[in-house]
């Protein structure tokens, strides 16, 4: 009888759960989220550190912290550790807040057992997709199967060639389960093939859906500047964005610039399988530097933040819509002139450009393209003891300095 198989995914679904940033290094420095998940072991140098995004919640046994990086309370480490010592490698970190021992789960084995025919669908990148360094490999494997027959003695192992997946046996399923593990979602990989007439039905017009609506934003961008190709931008799981994916994508601009664009806000809702623009708009934060390593740097982070408020909040979406709107996130790891004394940093959302649209079209509809412009602390200030009118004011002295929407480090307070 052969052996049944389980994606181990983060339960999203879990009302009042916390939110775990990007693991940081001893320095307070963003660490590059796929290095924990491509499935190779890591010389780590001092203990790391997890922020929480959010405030406090709900702690979890498992949780996919940053874009898909597994962390794991002592009791599940123990688990991984006593039932798959030769698959994984256990990295102690300290998360925000909370005394009791987490661990960052790392799988150091990988298996080539993917199979294509029984799995729901399966995409390869082509060489008109301008990747010519990954042609030929895997680009998205939707309702994945894997053959049972290649995967030996392996109790958790990523699937060669596709590494965003943890894969664990049945009896490590079991074992969690007999724990009562929190934060767990198993999705089987193995067992009958999932291409019935009617999954192929639902995976077809899924991927017609949001490859129009991934063409219309790439079109859009290719207006703004040069769509940058070349960073590799993991997908994450996202259940609070319309199509369940977390999607970023990169624009260089004139004058050495560089924009960051959320790319998934306006995906169809998943759920429903039917045209339409999802919230009905993107994020925009552009910044005066040729950003290398967009992964670490402080921009990607703050978008990221800024769009996590916006996916989860309905009432922060419908202020967006309206027109000028400000938030405050958390400043972990975030540059020390933006952080206020309270640890955040405050964002004005809806400045209006003159070298970027308002709004852009897709086939679904209209997506407004909302730029977001960090704030100084004294601007904060401002803002706070002068309510809208202060915003407005903002606003207008913003574009009267010639930098509407664009966010710098080293500036003028214009408050």
């Amino acid at each position: 009888m052969l052996k049944r198989y389980f994606r181990l995914n983060d339960d999203v679904y879990i009302p009042g759960r916390w939110d775990l940033g990007t693991p940081m290094d001893a320095q307070g420095r963003n660490l590059d989220d796929w290095l924990f998940r491509k499935g190779t072991p890591l010389p780590i140098d001092g203990r790391l550190r997890i922020p929480l995004r959010g405030g406090e919640g709900t702690v979890l046994d498992f949780t996919e912290a940053g874009l898909g990086v597994p962390v794991v309370s002592a009791r599940v480490a123990s688990i991984f550790a006593a039932m798959a010592p030769g698959d994984m490698q256990l990295i102690p970190v300290d998360v925000e807040a909370h005394a009791e021992p987490f661990y960052i789960l790392v799988c150091t084995h990988l298996v080539k057992c993917i199979d294509d025919e029984k799995s729901g669908e399966v995409q390869y990148w082509k060489p008109e997709d301008g990747r010519p360094e990954m042609t030929g490999t895997y680009r998205v494997v939707y309702a994945m199967r894997i053959d049972p027959t290649k995967v030996g003695d392996a109790q958790v192992f990523r699937t060669r060639g596709y590494e965003g997946d943890l894969i664990v046996s049945e009896d490590v399923k079991q074992a969690l389960e007999r724990v009562g593990a929190t934060g767990i979602r198993f999705t089987e990989v193995t067992g009958p093939a999932v291409n019935t007439p009617e999954e192929l039905e639902r995976h077809r017009k899924r991927r017609e859906l949001f490859e129009a609506a991934d063409t219309a934003r790439e079109t859009a961008w290719r207006t703004l500047g040069s769509l940058d190709k070349e960073v590799f931008m993991p997908i994450a799981m996202s259940g609070a964005w319309p199509g369940q994916r977390q999607l970023w994508s990169v624009i260089r601009r004139g004058a050495g610039r560089t924009l960051l664009v959320t790319h998934g806000l306006s995906d169809p809702f998943i759920e429903r399988l039917e045209p339409s623009v999802g919230f009905g708009l993107e994020l925009a934060l552009e910044v005066d530097a040729a950003v290398k390593d967009i992964s670490k740097g402080w921009p990607l982070l703050l978008l990221d933040r800024v769009a996590d408020e916006v996916a989860e909040h309905e009432q922060v979406r419908e202020g967006v819509k309206a027109g000028l709107f400000s938030m405050e996130v958390s400043g972990k790891g975030m540059p020390k002139s933006l952080v206020t004394e309270e640890g955040r940093v405050a964002v004005l959302l809806g400045v209006e450009s003159r070298t970027l649209p308002s709004h852009f079209s897709t086939p679904y509809g209209e997506v407004k393209l909302v730029t977001v412009k960090v704030l100084l602390p004294s601007e904060l200030a401002y803002l706070l003891e002068h309510g809208a009118e202060g915003l407005a004011e903002l606003a207008r002295r913003f574009v009267e300095s010639g930098e509407e929407h664009l966010s710098r480090l080293k500036r003028k307070p214009v408050a």
